[in-house]
């Protein structure tokens, strides 16, 4: 009787052994790789290329405008929402918030059901698509102090100014609807045509808060044809131009 006991617990050591060390060998990244191909392979690609079965999704506007967004490229190493200085890695806290949140005006969802951990794994696996995250020191984030004076009349003023100084309306047009003389020639670092963002319409991919608008005018959009005015403009003129966005957006009067 004590040999069968002895031979039983032989047999579970050699079939729970293997699959315990197993599991304990598996990186962050393995486990990531496995929930990237059930939820995210299909958009982004099993490559993460951006080549998945979905590659782009149309939408219409109220306005009759047709938005195409595109699967992100991760294999380039280049992203668009960052709260770090234009042409570097976003954070792990900046592509945490991107898969919890999801992206407004696009076929990227929320993820937020899925637990902390797994969303982090993900994020782990995204970082081995492109040599950059080996081969760069991470940058700062940039500062974010908002004056009491955003979303003034005066500063909204001033923020009409600088949009029309710094040719915003050329792109975005004269009325902030995406209709500039240039709106039709714009493309991504990819070579597809992309679209200007319609202010009036109230929401942003980033988020409609006066900080989002202000990260976004200070680190740019990379890998679209909006830039970065942290070197062009002062901090003030920056804050005066989310002022004026925020106008346009009517989220002020």
């Amino acid at each position: 009787m004590l040999c069968r006991i002895c031979l039983l617990l032989i047999s579970l050591i050699g079939i729970l052994l293997p699959q315990a060390y197993a599991g304990g060998m598996e990186t962050k990244a393995d486990q990531g790789k496995r929930i990237f191909q059930e939820y995210c392979a299909v958009c982004h690609g099993e490559k993460g290329d951006g080549n998945g079965q979905v590659c782009f999704v149309r939408n219409r506007e109220k306005s009759g405008r047709v938005l195409v967004t595109y699967p992100r490229d991760f294999t380039a190493g280049s992203f668009k929402f960052r709260t770090t200085p234009t042409g570097c890695l976003p954070t792990d806290d900046d592509l945490l918030k991107t898969v919890t949140n999801g992206i407004s005006k696009s076929s990227m969802p929320t993820f937020k059901d899925i637990p902390t951990e797994l969303r982090k794994a993900v994020i782990a696996h995204i970082k081995t698509f492109s040599p950059r995250w080996k081969e760069e020191e991470p940058c700062k984030t940039v500062r974010i102090a908002m004056p009491a004076w955003v979303a003034t009349p005066a500063s909204i003023d001033k923020g009409k100014a600088i949009f029309k100084d710094m040719k915003c309306w050329e792109c975005h047009g004269e009325d902030g609807k995406g209709s500039g003389p240039k709106s039709k020639d714009l493309k991504d670092d990819w070579g597809r045509t992309i679209v200007p963002f319609d202010f009036t319409t109230g929401k942003l991919k980033r988020g409609t808060s006066p900080e989002n608008i202000y990260i976004t005018f200070t680190t740019g959009l990379d890998g679209t044809g909006m830039p970065s005015y942290e070197d062009s403009l002062k901090d003030e003129e920056r804050w005066h131009l989310v002022s004026y966005t925020m106008k346009l957006m009517g989220l002020t009067k």
